[in-house]
Parts: structure tokens; sequence; C-alpha cells
């Protein structure tokens, strides 16, 4: 009868179907969210995890060049404090936890501490790099002498060869976050094991199908890199229309260019064709990927003339974390196991959120408001209707994700559903989907018995149609103030520095602190002085399984 209606109005069938999938799609949802508010406590049982990156730097805003300080320990072991791709790149990480401010309160310390041991240095406040006088000064990450920490090393000597070190210098927050078992529970009800971890997996791939979807809302609200020294570009060809500001190059209406091609992509992926449709195909991809020789990369070669090795392979891969991703399926892997051969024995246990700017202006790189969003975005994906996604479709969405990148500020930007779907500009697709946020908001809120949920999302309604609110727009409009990207982040740098000093102990102590110190630097004896094999030997056992 309601379709017989439609048609009446002067509706075309296209448009008829559309709707009642639309209402169909809906349907599910909302069965879904009854059934997990059945059960409010579920959502105060999220599994949240940080990791912050951030780069030293000197007081004239150049890198720091410096070894990282031996007073933090090891980063090989340290399981807060470690290093990304270069000595002066560190990376700051949290432990699982369900409470948010408990969360913040860890990262917080952890900033503290390891400021504390920096001599003379600051931590750099955004993702793109301050200024480099020569690719040459970023050192490679050290890890020790034992088999898998010059493992570590090697690798990243690899990274360097492939796609130089630049690009491995920009900074991210990633945000790892789990469904609690009541979650599960409540949506397929009792379950053995086995049947669980595959509902459970089947669910996370459906989670990260929808992210793929509209994951680009991220980087519209929350994107902080429409900025780029001109260091950063010098010798790399671009046909992005750049404006120019003193020593600092931006795209007008950019929401993140560490996510465009400028930025931390892998262009030897883009035929990859990894499926997300289940984790069996998923690791068929990624295992392929690994075992797939790359003409690009065969033409580095493998060793320098002296005999030392310029990269772990010449595959497409070297290993599976070389897989750039705006979200990754994972499992806690086991002593002396991949991440892929964890997948295949126990499923998914967690996603990690890859596509967050460090946030310049929060002290941490991450505020409660965006963690809050995430809880709301993710919970979506997971209860909304997911359907396989081939890979017309993901190119597609692609496509949409790059919009966004490169010009999501630009009112009336038009996205479109898959490859042959609906098309509606950025703000009718966002108020669209926020009607479904405010659902859960609502029972989240419930929850806690607050309207802190509810007050995010009131905040974000803004910004949707005045883009300029968002936080790329935000930082442009300091970028060109401070007279560019370089003198902002100082500026910035100068500020928090004074915070990191000021900050009182609330989650750990320096005691706690300096005890991890100590563990990390035995800890890495210990594996250092287990060495059984020399390293040649060592990467043969390790690589064994591409034969």
């Amino acid at each position: 009868m309601s379709s017989i209606y439609l048609l009446d109005a002067g509706l075309s069938i296209e448009r008829v179907l559309s709707k009642y999938i639309s209402d169909l799609v809906l349907t599910i949802f909302s069965q879904r969210l009854k059934q997990v508010t059945a059960n409010k406590q579920v959502f105060k049982q999220y599994g949240r995890g940080v990791e912050r990156e951030t780069l030293r730097y000197n007081p004239d805003g150049h890198i720091a060049i410096t070894p990282h300080p031996q007073s933090l320990g090891s980063t090989l072991t340290h399981q807060w404090i470690t290093t990304d791709f270069s000595e002066s790149l560190m990376e700051f990480i949290t432990p699982v936890s369900h409470d948010i401010p408990e969360l913040l309160a860890q990262l917080q310390d952890i900033h503290h501490y390891a400021h504390s041991k920096l001599e003379g240095e600051q931590l750099w406040p955004l993702s793109m790099p301050c200024a480099v006088k020569n690719e040459d000064d970023i050192e490679l990450a050290q890890y020790g002498t034992s088999n898998p920490g010059r493992m570590k090393t090697l690798y990243r000597q690899g990274l360097k060869h492939r796609y130089g070190s630049l690009m491995q210098i920009i900074s991210g927050v990633h945000f790892n976050f789990s469904f609690p078992e009541s979650f599960w529970d409540s949506l397929y009800g009792e379950q053995d094991q086995a049947a669980r971890q595959a509902s459970k997996s089947e669910a996370y791939f459906g989670l990260i199908r929808n992210y793929y979807r509209f994951g680009w809302l991220i980087p519209y609200f929350f994107g902080a890199s429409p900025a780029i020294c001109n260091t950063f570009v010098k010798g790399r060809e671009t046909n992005l229309p750049f404006e120019t500001l003193n020593e600092t190059l931006y795209l007008p209406h950019a929401t993140s260019l560490r996510l465009s091609d400028l930025g931390y992509t892998n262009s030897e992926q883009s035929d990859l064709k990894i499926s997300f449709n289940s984790v069996e195909e998923y690791l068929q991809g990624l295992n392929k990927a690994i075992r797939t020789p790359s003409e690009a990369f065969s033409k580095i070669g493998l060793e320098e003339e002296d005999g030392h090795l310029k990269q772990l392979n010449s595959n497409v891969l070297q290993i599976e974390n070389e897989l750039y991703a705006p979200i990754r399926p994972k499992r806690v892997a086991r002593s002396g196991e991949k991440p892929s051969e964890a997948l295949e024995r126990g499923g998914v246990e967690y996603i990690e959120v890859r596509a967050l700017d460090v946030n310049p202006f929060s002290p941490v790189g991450i505020s409660e408001r965006q963690i809050r969003f995430l809880d709301i975005f993710i919970t979506w994906c997971a209860l909304s209707e997911s359907a396989p996604m081939d890979d017309c479709e993901l190119t597609c969405w692609q496509r949409n994700w790059n919009s966004v990148i490169t010009e999501g500020r630009r009112k009336g930007v038009d996205l479109t559903i898959g490859c042959d779907g609906e098309k509606l500009t950025l703000q009718q697709w966002v108020h669209r989907i926020f009607d479904q946020f405010e659902m859960i908001a609502k029972e989240m809120d419930a929850a806690y018995g607050n309207n802190d949920y509810q007050d995010v999302l009131t905040e974000l309604r803004d910004w949707i149609d005045e883009p300029e609110l968002t936080l790329s727009g935000k930082m442009l409009e300091k970028v060109k103030q401070h007279g560019g990207n370089g003198q902002f982040g100082m500026q910035l740098g100068n500020s928090y520095q004074e915070q990191y000093r000021q900050h009182k102990y609330g989650a750990y102590s320096k005691e706690i602190m300096d005890q991890e110190v100590s563990d990390s630097l035995n800890k890495q004896h210990q594996i250092e002085a287990a060495d059984a094999v020399d390293f040649e030997q060592y990467l043969k056992d390790y690589f064994a399984y591409l034969k």
C-alpha cells in the first residue's frame, strides 16, 4: 500500500525501492539497539586504549636529532613509552581501560613523565612534521642488539628506502576499541566458544565495512592537518592546488592532508584488493600481499655494497604492519606469534581506528569529546546493517574519503553511497546519520545518568553546517593568525610544555613510572642474552612461512 502511495505521489520505482531499503535498514538497527540496551551496563564496559605519536623537537622548531632518552627505558620492552619510525618519533601507549577519565589520566601521566626526561626539547603538537633541515637527519629507531630489536630497525630501513623518511615521521593517534562479552550476549544469546568467536569476527568485519562507508566523518570533524611546512613537499610531485603562506602550504577546504596522497599512503598497495567481508578473506588477501614481489621495491635491492641489508624483503609488504589502512582488525598476539596468526587462531578481539590526526587543541592529542563520539560511531557501525563489499564499492567509498580529506569544508561537496547509489551533499548525509547517533547517545547517557554523549552530538551538529567550526577549520585560522604552520606549532608546544611541567600524577606515580624504566631495561637485556642464532638465521626462520 505504501509503495503505491509513493508512486502516486510521483516518485520513481527506484526512489520507492530506496526508501523501502532505508526503512528496513533502520528497523534492523533499531531492533539491535533495543537488544543491547536491555542491559545498559554494556556501555560502561567498553574497552579503550590510545596510542599517540609525537616528535621531539628543539626550541628553534626543528626536529631533534638526539637519541631517544635512555632515562625513559627500553623502547623494545617499555609498555607505555616507545618509538615509532624514528628515534625522535615517540609513541605513548595506554593500557586497556573501561573508564574515559581514567584513560585520559593515564595518557596525561605518560606525557608528564616523558617530558620530565627531555633536556631542552619539546613535544610537537601537530600531525604534520616540524621543520627538517635534511632528511638524513631523521635517525631510524634503535631497539638494541637482540634479533627482534635489529629486525624492527631493519623494517624501518626498508620503509625509508621505499617511501622516504619524511612520510614516516607524520604523527597520528590510534584508538583501540573492543566490545564487552555482555554486548555479544545481548545480540547473540548463549553460544559455545567457537560459535561466539565466529559471530564476533563477523560482526567486527561488518563494523569495518561500515567504517569504510562512513568513516570520512572522522577527518571531517577531527582532521587537523589542512596545512604543511613547505619542506615536506620539497622534491616531491603533487597536483594539489596549494596556497602559500610564508613557508606554509595549505588547501583552503582540506581537513587531513595526513590522510591524502601526500601523507601516510602506499601506491603499491592500491591494487591489492584485500577483502573485508570475513576474517578468512582478509587473511587470504593479507598473506598474498606479503608474498607478492614488487617490481618497484625489487629495484631497491636487498643489500648495500658493504653487505648491510636495505629491507627485509622486496615484496609489496615486508611484514603485516606495513599495510596502511584507516582501520585494522586486531587480536593480542602470543609470544612469537605474528598478527595474522593471532587472527587466524582466535578471530577478531578488537579494532584499531587509525584515521585520527593529532588534535592540536589537546595537550595529549585527543579529547574526551572525541572519544565519546568514537564510542557512538563505532557502536552505530556495529549495529547497522552491513552488506558484503566488493572492490567497486570499496573504490567508490575511498573516493568519498578523498573528497572529504582535500575539500571536506567546502559546503555542498557531494558524496555517493556505493557505485550507483544515492548522491547527497556531505551535510545531508551527516544529518541523516546523526538521527541514529542520537538514539545511541540517549541510551548511553541513560546508563551513566548524565547528558555527556548527547552534548557531544549537540556540539557537532553545529559543525555539520558550519565547517569552519571543525578542528581543521579552527586550525587553519590559527595557522594564518600566527603566520604559518611552524609558528602555530611552536606556540602550542610552548603552552603545553608548561602544562606538562605543572601536571600532577593521577593514574600512576613517579615511582611506578621509574620502576617501568628499570623493568624495561632488564627485559631488553634478558632478550638479548637469550638469542640462540645469528641475525641472518633469525630472519630465515622468521620468513620460512613465505616459501
